[in-house]
């Protein structure tokens, strides 16, 4: 039986659920707290962003913004519909460069927003610029099973 993958909204734990107990509303196996089986992007610092990418068997897309970058907040509706579209075949990860910058630091990210994607815990891609629709899902089709 395959299985999804969902982060836990209050803990940070990633959670497998097998596939057919998706829409049985499951709950986090460490805090019990329901889990978000709807694909939206989890918010996280670099510590949280680190233990994601190192432990999910899942690809990690990252989306490196800022809330007051306009082209960060055209791509955000475009990153929740692909977050649905893969709901836990896929993490989406947003981290905050103006609070959190050790991540985007170390990669070198001048330009936001930043597109990441980590699977296996390696980064396969990054590209600076805003990525919509049919574009966007190219960009991590290669990486999702």
């Amino acid at each position: 039986m395959s299985t999804r993958t969902f982060s836990c909204p209050s803990c940070g734990r990633l959670n497998r659920v097998p596939a057919g107990r998706v829409g049985q509303a499951p709950r986090c196996g460490r805090c019990q707290t329901a889990l978000d089986v709807a694909g939206h992007p989890v918010v996280v610092d670099d510590d949280a962003l680190a233990r994601l990418i190192r432990s999910s068997p899942v690809p990690v897309l990252v989306d490196f913004w800022a809330p007051w970058c306009g082209p960060c907040r055209t791509v955000a509706p475009h990153l929740e519909a692909l977050g649905k579209k893969h709901s836990g075949k896929l993490i989406i990860a947003k981290i905050n460069v103006d609070e959190h910058k050790q991540t985007a630091g170390t990669l070198g990210v001048q330009s936001i927003p930043t597109l990441a994607v980590w699977s296996g815990g390696q980064l396969k891609v990054k590209e600076a610029g805003a990525r919509t629709g049919p574009a966007l899902e190219a960009f991590v089709a290669p990486y999702l099973r």
